[in-house]
């Protein structure tokens, strides 16, 4: 699989996203960005220009030099939607895999300053965040793009569900959809395409490979009908 991604432009998006609640608490998630270092990292490997979004997550960034990421950092939900909007409107994307836990929700009204303590009982009235994802193929329907979704304790026939019912609301390419069980399962991956064909993952580590080969499997397979 060396360089089959030479002279195409990858943008990943990893990492949580943060929304302010005051001028100094905010709602996030746990959500590292491993996931999506990981693929940024072998689709360089792979040849590709990446370009990775990245909020603030756990996990180190070493890379040899000869390796380097271009990586943008970002925190807040606000910053990554006007990046994503920029990324898309000042470069050519060939592929936008968009995996960053990315928040759903956020406070009705932000306080600009803080709020005090002590109080007895504090509610914060959230409303839906814009699905960034949602916006993606309609500033540039050529993207190819790819969507992930997790889900908790979701047998195998709802995650393919519920995956497919989410990648058509995205006009996604290729639907990462994943489950994390509180029992001794652990954790399950697949890949749905918009044929509904599934394609199973057997641990994390494998993932990268696996999406990138089909990511590229299917460019080839619509420019080759594309010449036909």
């Amino acid at each position: 699989m060396k360089n089959i991604f030479k002279n195409r432009k990858i943008l990943v998006t990893a990492g949580p996203t943060w929304v302010p609640i005051d001028k100094v608490r905010v709602i996030t998630n746990v959500f590292a960005g491993r996931t999506g270092y990981e693929i940024a990292k072998t689709a360089k490997k792979m040849g590709a220009k990446v370009t990775l979004l990245m909020g603030r997550g756990r996990i180190a960034l070493p890379l040899a030099p000869q390796n380097r990421l271009e990586i943008i950092h970002f925190k807040y939900f606000d910053e990554l939607f006007g990046l994503v909007k920029r990324e898309i409107g000042s470069k050519k994307y060939d592929v936008i895999i968009h995996s960053a836990a990315v928040s759903d929700y956020e406070p009705v009204y932000r306080r600009s300053t803080k709020i005090r303590s002590g109080k007895k009982e504090l509610l914060i009235k959230c409303r839906p965040t814009i699905k960034i994802v949602d916006r993606i193929k309609r500033y540039d329907p050529s993207i190819f793009l790819v969507k992930f979704k997790l889900e908790l304790d979701t047998g195998e026939k709802e995650l393919i569900k519920v995956g497919y019912k989410s990648m058509r609301e995205s006009n996604a390419d290729l639907m990462v959809v994943n489950s994390i069980y509180s029992s001794k399962k652990g954790y399950k991956t697949l890949i749905i395409d918009p044929q509904r064909k599934v394609y199973k993952v057997p641990n994390r580590r494998k993932l990268p490979e696996i999406l990138l080969g089909l990511i590229d499997e299917r460019i080839n397979l619509s420019k080759r009908r594309t010449l036909w």
